[in-house]
C-alpha cells in the first residue's frame, strides 16, 4: 500500500516540478524513518497496552518509508537508463539494496553489546530485563535513523545531475533513433 501510494504521490508531484518532484518524494520517504523510528522505540510506552499505538504508528510507518523504489529509483531509471540495460540496473539497484540491509542486523547486535551495554548473560528468560531491552532498542534506532538519514542525503545530489542526465539520455535516444 504504502509503495503504491508514494508511487501516485510522485506522479504527481512529478508534474508540478518535473525534475525534483521524484527527488523530494524520496528524500521525505527517507527523512520520515527518522521520526517514526524515534517515536516506535522511544516514545511509545513499553506495554501491552500501548499495543493501539504501536500498531497505528507501524502502519503509518510502512505507508510512508516504502516510496523510494516506486517513486524515484524505477521511474527515473526508466529515464535515464537505456532499454538494453535496464533488467540489469534494476536487478542490480534490488541487491544493491539488499546487500546493505544484510548488514543492519548484525550491526544492531554489535552497537547493542558495544556501545549500549547489552549483556545476553544478564536477560531474565522469564522476567525480561529493563536495561538489557533499552540497550537492544538504542542500537536498533541507531541503525534505522542513521540509515535514514544517510538514505535522504544520499537523493540530494539528484537535485543537481537527473535532469541533465535525463537529457542527455533523451539526445542519445533520438540519435540512436536517427542511426537505425
Amino acid at each position: 500500500m504504502g509503495s503504491l501510494l508514494g508511487g501516485l504521490i510522485a506522479d504527481r508531484l512529478s508534474r508540478i516540478y518535473p525534475h525534483s518532484g521524484r527527488i523530494m518524494c524520496a528524500q521525505f520517504s527517507a527523512f520520515m524513518g527518522i521520526p517514526f523510528s524515534w517515536f516506535l522505540l522511544k516514545v511509545i510506552p513499553q506495554s501491552v497496552d500501548s499495543y493501539y499505538t504501536f500498531a497505528v504508528t507501524l502502519l503509518l510507518m510502512g505507508l510512508t518509508i516504502s516510496w523510494c523504489a516506486t517513486a524515484a529509483n524505477g521511474p527515473m531509471f526508466a529515464e535515464v537508463v537505456p532499454v538494453k540495460h535496464r533488467t540489469m540496473i534494476y536487478a542490480f539497484d534490488r541487491a544493491f539494496e539488499g546487500s546493505f540491509s544484510s548488514f543492519a542486523a548484525p550491526l544492531v547486535g554489535i552497537l547493542s553489546e558495544k556501545m549500549f551495554g547489552y549483556d545476553a548473560k544478564s536477560v531474565d528468560p522469564i522476567k525480561g530485563s529493563t536495561r538489557e531491552a533499552l540497550a537492544l532498542s538504542q542500537g536498533l534506532l541507531s541503525m534505522m535513523a542513521v540509515p535514514f538519514g544517510l538514505c535522504c542525503l544520499f537523493y540530494t545530489p539528484l537535485h543537481l545531475f537527473f535532469r541533465k542526465d535525463r537529457e542527455n539520455a533523451r539526445n542519445a535516444s533520438v540519435k540512436e533513433e536517427e542511426m537505425s
